[in-house]
């Protein structure tokens, strides 16, 4: 067959499950260590619940930029082919999907998100209670 991506098999539904799947083993390998501050909008929700200061979370949220603007450059200077062809990895919307859309499936997923944060770093929560029976 002449597909030239190797990963057009798994389709969008697969990929979106890479994602998660990825999300998951973040907030649960770094819950214990930084309360799972995996980007700004986990470290905002923490500060409105008052798990974090003011000042925390500001550092939190500029190392997590630093962190991603130095991640994008290591890309660009390792891989400049892939940058350039992927456009930099930014995100776009398919074709028929609206604005409107993609804000409403951007605060979905960010809610889900920050609820799984904060489900993994509940202090009332024991390590009993993280078993899948």
């Amino acid at each position: 067959m002449g597909n030239a991506d190797s990963c057009g098999g798994v389709g969008i539904l697969g990929i979106a499950w890479a994602f998660g799947g990825m999300i998951f083993v973040l907030v649960y390998c770094t819950a214990g260590i930084s309360g799972g501050h995996i980007n700004p909008a986990v470290t905002f929700g923490l500060f409105l619940a008052r798990k974090v200061s003011l000042i925390r979370a500001v550092m939190y949220m500029v190392a997590q930029c630093l962190g991603a603007i130095c991640g994008v450059g290591l890309v660009k200077a390792f891989q400049k082919s892939y940058y350039k062809k992927y456009g930099g990895g930014a995100n776009t919307l398919a074709d028929g999907f609206s604005t409107g859309t993609g804000l409403g499936a951007e605060i979905i997923g960010t809610f889900v998100l920050v609820y799984t944060v904060f489900s993994a770093t509940d202090p009332k929560r024991s390590a009993r209670d993280s078993h899948v029976p």
